[in-house]
């Protein structure tokens, strides 16, 4: 067993577990296909349009359609990923139980980067920037923050608001990132890291204990997924619903701002007769 506890912690690092997740297929949601899908049952195409052009809140679609479907889609990806888990864990033991409980950890970081992307599609975030071939550690450090949102690390959901207000204010995407990956956010992605790293060692070390249990092994795997995958995503989205990003009611008040703003500039410019 303890041949088995070093494996983990020397093979399955976090970084290691993401880079694959990140590079399997199916785990890439496109932003404009994502949200045309499951907002064309509430919205009209114009509406639909806008929101992909901008976001949905600044489309005007209302906090209560986006909640509910965030709702469906953790539903959905929970139940796929509990299904899978289930599969996948089929008696075994020492290092082939290793391979079957990286193969599930693999799989859970899928889906749980798949219901990452499509809630900040939602709550109006832009595209992720997963390329085919690597991932830079700009998005790598992205991707952290809403991780440590997900599994409750310190510190995460106050930076996540921060990047989410300077995107709703129009600071251009790169430098609102850049701005907040510096100085004091740094050593929260590294807490991230940590943490996380430590709960995944433990999912796979409880994966590999279940695994070798006859028939009841791969429930107690499923049954382990499905407690640590909805809660987490379900935090997430409380987060994310109280964000300016999300809310329509702030986008009318900006622009109506702009409106009154660009008002008295005109009252100022007419010339006196």
């Amino acid at each position: 067993m303890a041949d088995i506890v070093k494996t983990i912690k020397e093979e399955l690092t976090l970084e290691k577990v993401l880079l694959t997740a990140i590079k399997t297929p199916g785990v890439k949601i496109r932003r404009s296909v994502f949200l045309r899908k499951e907002l064309l049952k509430y919205c009209p195409e114009e509406t639909i349009n806008r929101a992909i052009q901008t976001n949905p809140a600044q489309a005007g679609i209302s906090k209560d359609i986006i909640n509910k479907v965030s709702k469906k889609v953790i539903d959905y990806e929970t139940t796929k990923v509990t299904a899978l888990s289930v599969a996948a864990s089929l008696p075994s033991a020492g290092v082939a139980a290793v391979g079957a409980a990286a193969a599930d950890i693999t799989s859970y970081f899928v889906f749980i980067l798949r219901t990452v992307q499509e809630l900040a599609y939602l709550y109006g975030f832009e595209q992720f920037d997963f390329s085919d071939e690597t991932v830079d550690s700009e998005t790598m450090q992205f991707v952290l923050l809403f991780l440590g949102v997900m599994f409750g690390v310190r510190g995460a959901a106050a930076a996540l608001q921060k990047l989410a207000a300077k995107i709703a204010e129009k600071v251009a995407k790169d430098l609102a990132r850049k701005a907040l990956m510096k100085g004091a956010i740094y050593p929260i992605i590294k807490r991230i890291a940590t943490q996380v790293g430590i709960r995944m060692t433990k999912q796979v070390f409880a994966d590999v204990v279940a695994s070798a249990v006859p028939v009841a092994g791969s429930v107690v795997s499923g049954g382990l997924t499905f407690a640590m995958f909805r809660p987490c995503c379900m935090k997430l989205r409380r987060n994310l619903m109280s964000f300016n990003l999300c809310d329509p009611e702030y986008y009318k008040a900006i622009s109506a701002e702009s409106i009154n703003e660009g008002t008295i500039q005109d009252q100022h410019d007419t010339p006196e007769e």
